[in-house]
């Protein structure tokens, strides 16, 4: 051991290299002062994670292993080269603070007892992360966790002393555990309970490691007086790993390896695993699960419907009753086969088209079993109208499901996202020209923040200062702002972290901008700011599958407004002067049937601009619901070009209708 180092930094990376990026920086500032190491055990990365730590980051120490050995083996190996006197494993999902080691170094020296401390971590949108305050899983405690009880009751000692929730978060006290995204111990508690097991791959080893620590005599705490930020779950997306797999296991593990003796408490955690990975099941697969007992009862309400509607007919008299199970199950169990085999039920999508395939396939299927079986054929014209029936009511809950459910149309990708930058700065100033110009998302620059009031009512590059550091929450509240992007580069992460926690019930993204200025960090995802240029991106609108649906889309509805609905709008509105917005519109649909316009498409026509195919000009568009002074129609153009599909064209609709009779009740 080197006692000339204060503190040794090990972090294991898995193809987070942007996360990684950011920590490092953090930490360069929050080790100023401090004589330090930091050991970066790289899992085999795929997205040049070593390339950067070598080209850019040539001060710490790296291991780049051949092969993923996980979590709890690739810290050991940090610790075992390690020579400080504190010892630090830390995700690099995170973003310290730079008082995080100053203030927990200061803990140690006051608190001798502590053989392990963790301090308050923070979720991106500023609540507080449970897992940095835990208890180890007793029989009671699992109950209510398993239970529900420690959520219904979170305010309560008695039922929720799984994530002591009860706890006053703005203090520091003793706990049984703390959360492995950060773990600070002393060296010589290392050299005592030696290194993380290695028998969890991932998951667990930190529930593990401080009940090993506990056992040898020292106390875990939990330290509010510094936070940091935990994205959490960045290396398991991208993994091929089955996390929740590798968790339940590791639970498992644990369960069997501290408690085998308490039949009690392996019972209830042994029902709690068998009960996450239920609850989990359903969630993860819970579209499938709807898809199919909604498909189940249309299926049956649409014999039953065709069996009322033939009763009587050549003196059919229905299904007869001793068969009505198996008459009412049989078609169900084929069906659901047929559309299990043809891809219908995904996890993410509610696919119309394979379904009209499957229901076809279905029914000639179905016709052509009852050669074989008799007993079952009573009427193929029934067969024929409930497959019509069952069509229709299957399409009809699948629109209506994406239309007003988050899988439909308008999902983060697609919503003009409002954003406040945090920073004057030139930095700033680049990041928000950055923002702006990406074609991948809409984005509106709604203002920026600067650091006192006196810059309030400024113009930076055409956007203007509307509030302080003081007064940020306010600003959110006020002009509805959903994402908040830091600058790095004039303001602390000590102050960031500040400002996350005290806006952390606003339901606002938080995103730091990254050195380079060509990524962003946020909660879900790392945002890529350069875009392709225009003429190698790939757009959906000139695609064949997009197009031709487009097409039969613009044709059908066409038809149908043109011979019932045309005619008296044209008698009774053609010759007035003064026009409501629809009837222009629906005058305007033989230019759809000639192929010249469409429903829903760019404002300005263009056969093929910058290299690129916009389609045919709309009668409505993004261009029309969306249209802001902050957002060039051109843009809007790009981004419908590039993300168009018949889901969007219907919502863009349904927002058009909506729009106009919002101007109709105002006017």
């Amino acid at each position: 051991m080197n006692s000339s180092i204060e503190i040794s930094v090990i972090i294991v990376n898995y193809n987070v290299k942007d996360f990684l990026q950011n920590l490092l920086l953090s930490l360069n500032k929050a080790l100023k002062n401090i004589s330090h190491e930091i050991i970066i055990v790289d899992n085999n990365s795929t997205d040049d994670s070593v390339e950067l730590l070598k080209n850019n980051f040539q001060n710490v120490s790296l291991i780049a292993n051949k092969e993923n050995l996980g979590f709890s083996k690739a810290n050991n190996q940090g610790l075992k080269i390690s020579k400080g006197k504190y010892l630090l494993l830390i995700n690099p999902d995170t973003i310290v603070s730079e008082d995080t080691f100053f203030e927990m170094i200061k803990f140690f020296k006051n608190n001798t007892n502590a053989g392990l401390a963790g301090c308050k971590i923070l979720n991106p949108d500023g609540s507080l992360q449970l897992a940095c305050r835990r208890s180890f899983p007793g029989p009671w405690t699992s109950f209510c966790k398993v239970t529900g009880l420690s959520s219904l009751f979170p305010n309560s000692k008695l039922f929720a002393k799984y994530n002591l929730t009860y706890l006053d978060e703005n203090k520091s006290y003793e706990v049984d555990a703390v959360s492995g995204s950060f773990m600070m111990f002393t060296r010589q508690v290392y050299e005592k309970v030696s290194g993380l097991d290695e028998e969890y791959f991932m998951y667990g080893e930190d529930l593990d490691f401080c009940y090993r620590i506990q056992k040898a005599g020292y106390k875990i705490f939990y330290v509010h007086k510094t936070k940091i930020i935990h994205y959490k779950g960045e290396s398991t997306k991208r993994s091929t790993l089955d996390e929740t797999k590798i968790f339940y296991k590791a639970m498992h593990l644990f369960v069997k390896k501290h408690f085998s003796s308490t039949f009690l408490v392996e019972f209830i955690l042994q029902f709690a695993i068998l009960f996450r990975g239920f609850i989990s099941f359903l969630g993860k697969y819970k579209l499938i699960i709807v898809a199919i007992i909604l498909d189940v009862i249309s299926f049956d309400i649409s014999l039953y419907s065709a069996e009322k509607y033939y009763i009587g007919y050549k003196n059919w008299n229905g299904f007869p009753h001793e068969n009505l199970i198996l008459i009412y199950s049989i078609p169900v169990i084929i069906q659901f086969f047929v559309s299990t085999i043809s891809g219908v039920y995904q996890k993410n999508k509610l696919s119309i088209f394979k379904n009209i395939v499957s229901i076809l396939i279905g029914f000639l299927i179905l016709t052509s079993l009852t050669f074989f079986l008799k007993q079952f054929a009573y009427s193929r014209a029934v067969v024929l109208i409930a497959y019509f029936v069952f069509l229709v009511l299957v399409m009809l809950w699948r629109i209506i499901f994406r239309l007003f459910s988050k899988t439909g149309l308008l999902n983060d990708e697609i919503k003009n996202r409002r954003i406040l930058i945090v920073g004057t700065d030139d930095f700033s100033v680049k990041i928000s020209e950055k923002i702006e110009n990406s074609s991948v998302k809409l984005n509106t620059i709604v203002g920026m923040i600067g650091k006192s009031f006196t810059e309030i009512g400024k113009n930076i590059n055409q956007h203007k200062i509307i509030g302080s550091i003081e007064n940020i929450k306010k600003v959110i509240r006020d002009e509805r702002i959903n994402e908040v992007v830091f600058s790095t580069s004039n303001l602390s992460y000590l102050r960031i972290m500040n400002i996350v926690s005290d806006c952390k019930n606003l339901g606002v993204e938080f995103k730091l901008a990254g050195r380079n200025l060509d990524y962003i960090v946020g909660k879900t995802s790392v945002e890529m700011l350069d875009d392709v240029p225009v003429i190698e991106l790939n757009y959906n609108i000139s695609q064949f599958p997009h197009k031709q649906i487009k097409i039969l889309f613009d044709y059908f509805f066409g038809i149908i407004i043109l011979f019932f609905i045309y005619p008296f709008i044209y008698l009774i509105f053609n010759r007035k002067k003064q026009k409501s917005e629809i009837v222009k519109m629906l005058l305007k649909v033989p230019s759809i049937l000639s192929g010249r316009i469409s429903f829903v498409g760019p404002k300005i026509i263009s056969e093929k601009e910058n290299g690129f195919n916009k389609g045919k000009v709309g009668l409505t568009g993004l261009w029309y619901t969306d249209s802001d002074d902050k957002i060039n129609s051109d843009k809007l153009d790009i981004f419908y070009s590039r993300n168009q599909n018949i889901w969007l064209d219907m919502d863009i609709i349904r927002r058009t209708l909506l729009k106009m009779r919002r101007i109709k009740h105002n006017g």
